[in-house]
């Protein structure tokens, strides 16, 4: 986003996902795995000392996580922006591959700032669609939404939740890597890769888009190929027939929600069950596994105040915990519906980003313990079925949220960060509507880029 924003000539290297951790003869996710193992500690079917082992057996090494979490996602979607080399998104961190990718990637951004190659030049509308469709195809992170529509709006190229769901409804999930399937990304690599992937998407991309090597997307990909059936699906045998993420709309959510349905409990998908609303995530520490909860498998676990201005900063509280007292008796998923992020390594029917956010006025913020809410994917639906005249009432009874901040930078956070529908980024850092969108870079920065 910094280089978008000065424009000049730039080029990314990631610094790929760590080696699987071992542990009952399985290899295991950084944060899905452990996710499962909670759940089975908070139920009474693993004990302390089982889980200390899993801890200590945890991280065998250095590398952002290797299923196909935020870490992952981003930078497999930066490869299909085309920002990086080809075949490099992927590379585990401890492969010698990473440092040969490291070293390409130094010489050509020496080449890129003689070319004067800018972001400018390669983050175009057609290579946004391209990354939306890669995230769609791999079932990634639902952070990268928010991230594409910031990186979108510092550079003025027009882009919606619809539009993701547009792409959703066409693109096919073919990567069979967790937290949506089975593998990790170690081995999406070792099938070819994100290469390989966006061979098998061809012809739902436009091949014509500009990469920083100087190359279009098509060309870097032409020679690429799926080498495992199981991990890479082709476009006519997918894993899922519509894409990892989807949008909603509704009464709850006028602005948008979005939901990872790639990792969510098809039985959830459409449901009708009473809210549990707990106000904030200390709320739901302190209450979640109270005996007395009322809450059972059909109940909607409902948290507010965790937005871009309600946490503030849109923490990753939204796969709020399941009850233990439900765990017990062999509960494994709830619809979960928040104004917060999840980790990209998180699963469940969780619906996410609710726009606008209980902070900013949203219908959310008038939610109260029992009310039906309705949730249908296909359908593209998220209700609070309580009359509209009813919700008013509420919101105006409640009045506006109390800020967190009246002065210094949390003042002006709130008063200039953007809803999740929009990106999350500060509003005065969008590009102006009148700016070239090849606008010259900082005289300062133009001279050393020059010199160098």
């Amino acid at each position: 986003m910094g280089a978008a924003s000065a424009n000049v000539p730039a080029i990314m290297v990631t610094g790929g996902p760590s080696e699987p951790a071992w542990f009952n003869g399985r290899q295991l996710g950084a944060g899905t795995d452990l996710w499962h193992y909670v759940d089975e500690l908070r139920a009474g079917r693993m004990s302390r000392e089982r889980f200390d082992e899993l801890e200590a057996a945890a991280r065998p090494s250095y590398g952002h996580c290797n299923e196909m979490g935020t870490a992952s996602t981003l930078a497999c979607v930066v490869e299909a922006l085309g920002m990086c080399l080809p075949g490099t998104a992927s590379i585990p961190a401890v492969d010698a591959a990473r440092h040969r990718a490291a070293e390409a990637t130094g010489r050509r951004a020496v080449e890129l700032a003689r070319e004067s190659v800018r972001p400018s030049h390669i983050l175009t509308r057609e290579a946004f669609d391209n990354a939306i469709t890669l995230l769609e195809a791999i079932g990634g992170s639902t952070n990268a939404v928010i991230h594409l529509l910031a990186l979108a709006g510092r550079v003025g190229v027009p882009l919606s939740l619809e539009r993701f769901d547009e792409i959703s409804r066409r693109t096919p999930v073919l990567a069979n890597v967790r937290p949506s399937g089975e593998y990790l990304v170690e081995h999406l690599h070792r099938a070819g890769g994100v290469p390989a992937l966006l061979r098998e998407l061809e012809p739902l991309l436009d091949g014509t888009a500009l990469t920083v090597t100087g190359r279009t997307l098509a060309e870097e990909f032409a020679r690429a190929e799926a080498l495992d059936r199981s991990v890479i699906a082709a476009l006519d045998k997918p894993f899922a027939d519509e894409g990892g993420i989807a949008v909603l709309h509704g009464s709850l959510a006028p602005d948008g929600a979005i939901i990872k349905r790639s990792a969510a409990s098809p039985s959830l998908l459409r449901h009708r069950g009473r809210a549990v609303v707990f106000e904030d995530v200390y709320d739901v520490a302190a209450r979640i596994d109270d005996p007395a909860l009322d809450v059972g498998p059909d109940s909607v676990l409902v948290l507010r105040n965790s937005g871009p201005k309600g946490g503030p900063g849109m923490p990753e509280w939204g796969q709020m915990p399941i009850p233990s007292k439900l765990l017990q008796r062999g509960v494994t998923d709830l619809v979960r519906v928040s104004d917060a992020r999840m980790s990209g390594t998180s699963f469940g029917t969780v619906v996410l980003h609710v726009a606008p956010e209980s902070a900013a006025g949203g219908p959310l913020r008038a939610v109260e313990e029992g009310d039906p809410i309705v949730l249908d994917v296909d359908e593209r639906r998220l209700d609070l079925d309580v009359p509209a005249d009813d919700v008013r009432r509420r919101l105006e009874r409640l009045g506006p949220s109390e800020p967190r901040y009246r002065r210094g930078y949390g003042a002006l956070y709130l008063d200039h960060v953007l809803q999740a529908s929009e990106g999350c980024d500060f509003d005065f850092l969008r590009a102006l509507p009148d700016e070239p969108a090849e606008s010259e870079p900082l005289g300062l920065l133009s001279g050393w880029v020059g010199g160098w």
